[in-house]
């Protein structure tokens, strides 16, 4: 427990606030529902830094019905003491960025939050937020609009509104609508990161509530065992080889733990987290688990004389087919890449994690021979499997030639430069001729497939490499594939900076979409991670008033929520400007886009029905497109390839476990896991009437 003060003089502070309404996207992320749901983890990730300092064992976090969410906990409190800025200390925590106790190394060890940064933004970027703090026997209140305080100082100080039995904060805020596309959160993410945060502190217990109508529901999230537990659950349904293995230490100020576990199939799951903070890109920490880690296998297996002098070592992902780990560090002062924290860029940590792994885990496999050699049983098989798929992708490369366009469909951009270009990857040859003419080629590029590729997550890797519409699309991203036993992605060749999924808009087009995401997901996730994959929203509608209807604005669609199979989020990148013949729209979430002589095009049917509200029966004629094919090119332009007027989705992923495992409940071979989950689901679904 930390031994010093906690006060007024603890806070540091470093600059203001003016630019993160402008900019919201610099500090969480996005304005979709990605940034939406980041601003719940910053105020939770103080109060878990409160349990990590030993102030707090307990958070609170409610989903309130009018759309606000609140977050408690019985730390220590905000301090409210006068600052030497005049005013609560309080108040210039939630006023000023990069204001807070995580700069000053005697209130907090580590931190997960963004330093003072969080607290600060999710103010300004909160239509209301109020708060109270519990301290000395009081309570106290803060209350603020858009950032804007609205509560007057007493003498600089808060007001004081009552008895406090106990010590803690409490924040209550409501996203702003001005900022975020949908101010809905997602409580699937939500549920998904408390119970991340309550397997990496045992000692924490989560009190969740959902108040929402509908939605009604408790759930407490306590996990006594940790991270151990954790592997335990990401294994759930796996034959386990051996018991987990955990272990611990500290190096040069850096502490790490870690658990991990061998199961029975070939798949590779380490998660890496600094301070609580996940790291979905990974990082050095990661780095120097998986050096040393592959290190020690091939050490042993020769000790062991399972490798004999002429055999090669084990390459890494031979290591580590099987393995599921958690590999958790504390570090004092980390550096990240990225405002979000999504990469651990800290060399220390690489290191510290290096040298504490060797150790540790040598210290147990001396003592556990049987455990190591399951685990170099688990390498043996990888690496013959390796081996036959090296041969068998040999001598596929050999026969296919793996040129540039190997079956003659795509129709390339005359660009090549990537960063300005694009491929769109559309369905059917009908489709695909209407997109060809359409399309700017300068930097366009078509690839027309055929009808719903395989579903890699079923495929052994020999029936995926040789499926030709795989092939075609490897061979025309050009930065080749990283899954299996081999790895030659690299990105740096990718030849298009959007890779833009185009098909119908219905059913069909979207088990398309799925099956594309999943081989995209499963081969290329990189390509997913860097913001490189798009899904295109061609319009189901085009309305044409029968007398010549007024031309109103064009509007754009904008979702901002879109799974896309894969946990991913979908952020507008048109601004829906009018196509020809119409004035250019500004955007207003209508689910509508300006068409020539006053005719709109719709893009689903809740825009549909908005339309008829406002149009009495018979003022209009109603076209719905079954599919791309029956527009003529210069409709496909202006609705779905103009990047003036388009609307497109970003995939991303939110919770990379959560993407697996969705990922592979959905698509895999089993069944009843799929239906129990579609039937739980099933009120979400949007029915396409």
């Amino acid at each position: 427990m930390a031994k010093t003060q906690y006060n007024a003089d603890s806070i540091t502070v470093l600059g203001g606030l003016e630019a993160v309404r402008k900019r919201p996207g610099m500090y969480i992320g996005s304005v979709g529902t990605k940034g939406l749901n980041h601003l719940i983890y910053e105020i939770m990730d103080n109060s878990v830094d409160e349990h990590l300092a030993g102030f707090c064992d307990s958070i609170w976090i409610t989903l309130e019905k009018d759309g606000s969410c609140t977050v408690r906990d019985n730390g220590r409190g905000i301090p409210v003491e006068m600052h030497k800025m005049g005013m609560s200390a309080e108040r210039v925590v939630m006023t000023t960025l990069h204001a807070g106790g995580k700069f000053d190394n005697n209130a907090y060890k580590t931190s997960g939050g963004l330093h003072g940064v969080g607290s600060s933004v999710v103010n300004a970027l909160s239509e209301h937020l109020t708060i109270r703090i519990s301290r000395g026997g009081q309570v106290y209140q803060d209350t603020y609009a858009r950032g804007i305080p609205t509560t007057k100082l007493e003498n600089g100080l808060l007001p004081v509104i009552g008895r406090a039995k106990g010590t803690g904060t409490e924040t209550n805020f409501k996203p702003d609508p001005e900022i975020f596309e949908k101010t809905r959160f997602k409580e699937e993410w939500l549920r998904s990161r408390l119970h991340e945060t309550a397997y990496l502190n045992p000692g924490l217990t989560i009190y969740y509530e959902n108040k929402r109508e509908g939605e009604e529901k408790q759930e407490t999230f306590h996990e006594p065992e940790g991270i151990v537990a954790y592997v335990r659950e990401i294994n759930k349904g796996q034959t386990p080889i051996h018991d987990p293995v955990y272990f611990k230490g500290a190096y040069e100020g850096v502490e790490l733990e870690c658990a991990l576990q061998f199961v029975d199939t070939f798949e590779e799951n380490i998660f890496g987290f600094c301070n609580n903070i996940y790291t979905a890109e990974g990082g050095t920490h990661l780095a120097g688990f998986k050096t040393r880690f592959t290190q020690l296998v091939n050490t042993y297996a020769r000790d062991l004389g399972i490798l004999k002098d002429k055999d090669a070592n084990f390459t890494g992902p031979d290591t580590r087919n099987g393995m599921t780990a958690v590999v958790a560090v504390k570090h004092p002062d980390p550096i990240f890449e990225g405002q979000t924290k999504t990469k651990l860029a800290s060399a220390d940590a690489s290191k510290a994690v290096f040298m504490i792994s060797g150790d540790e885990l040598t210290h147990f496999f001396d003592r556990n021979v049987e455990t190591i050699k399951a685990i170099i049983g688990c390498a043996e098989k990888s690496a013959k499997i390796r081996r036959a798929e090296e041969k068998a992708r040999t001598n596929m490369l050999t026969k296919s030639k793996f040129s540039f366009d190997s079956n003659g469909k795509l129709a390339n951009c005359e660009s090549k430069d990537p960063s300005k270009c694009e491929i769109f990857i559309v369905e059917g040859d009908s489709a695909g001729g209407s997109a060809k003419t359409a399309r700017n080629r300068m930097y366009q590029a078509i690839l027309p497939i055929r009808g719903k590729i395989l579903n890699v997550e079923k495929a052994s890797m020999d029936k995926v490499l040789a499926n030709a519409e795989i092939k075609t699309m490897i061979n025309a991203f050009g930065c080749g594939f990283s899954e299996g036993y081999g790895n030659d992605f690299d990105i740096t060749k990718l030849r298009y900076d959007k890779i833009v999924l185009m098909t119908d808009a219905d059913v069909d087009g979207s088990h398309i979409d799925t099956l594309l995401l999943t081989f995209l997901y499963r081969f290329m996730p990189e390509l997913i991670y860097d913001g490189h994959v798009y899904i295109a929203m061609p319009p189901l509608y085009k309305v044409v008033p029968k007398k010549g209807g007024k031309n109103g604005n064009g509007n754009a669609w904008d979702d901002g929520d879109g799974d896309a199979g894969n946990g991913g989020t979908g952020e507008n990148t048109g601004t829906g400007k009018g196509g020809k013949g119409g004035k250019s729209g500004a955007g207003d979430k209508s689910g509508a886009g300006k068409a020539d002589s006053g005719s709109l095009y719709l893009y689903d049917d809740k825009a549909l029905e908005k339309y008829r509200q406002t149009h009495p029966d018979g003022s209009f004629t109603l076209q719905r497109y079954k599919g791309l094919g029956e527009m003529d090119a210069e409709q496909l332009w202006e609705t779905t390839l103009n990047p003036e007027n388009r609307v497109m989705k970003r995939v991303e992923i939110e919770d990379a476990r959560l993407a697996s495992e969705v990922t592979e409940l959905l698509m895999g071979s089993e069944v009843g896991p799929r239906r129990d989950f579609i039937h739980d689901h099933a009120d979400e679904a949007e029915i396409d009437t």
